[in-house]
């Protein structure tokens, strides 16, 4: 019986997780650019604990991944939290392995850069001169 969309036959040999991944993803009509993160940032978790299943780790692995980023790499906040959200998504929707634990990284530091505004005075400055 040949293989058609989602169905397999027995007798095909397993989809690599990554493709798995990639297959979820499209059926739940994420974007592209979303399916692109969420793959590299699987990848780098399995590279970082070279090379194991994530079947084979949980919680503790999540967290020396996450705060590996947060202390060792220097990324955003908001960067942390896309990989967080990847390996819950990886955990939660492709492996279907809850992750029952309070996930307790180390968290990267939020940014503390204020948008430049103009001060009344430059404010004032501008409207005079406009026509």
């Amino acid at each position: 019986m040949a293989s058609t969309g989602l169905l397999m036959d027995d007798s095909a040999p397993p989809r690599r997780l990554l493709d798995q991944v990639r297959d979820v993803i499209r059926l739940k009509h994420y974007s592209y650019r979303t399916e692109q993160s969420y793959v590299q940032w699987i990848r780098r978790y399995i590279l970082f604990h070279n090379k194991r299943h994530p079947k084979e780790m949980g919680v503790p692995e999540i967290e020396s991944f996450l705060t590996h980023l947060a202390v060792q790499e220097h990324v955003a906040a908001s960067t942390q939290n896309q990989a967080l959200s990847a390996l819950l998504f990886l955990y939660r929707e492709v492996l279907f392995l809850p992750l029952d634990a309070r996930i307790d990284a180390v968290r990267a530091k939020p940014s503390r850069k204020l948008p430049t505004v103009l001060t009344k005075e430059e404010v004032r400055s501008v409207i005079v001169h406009m026509t």
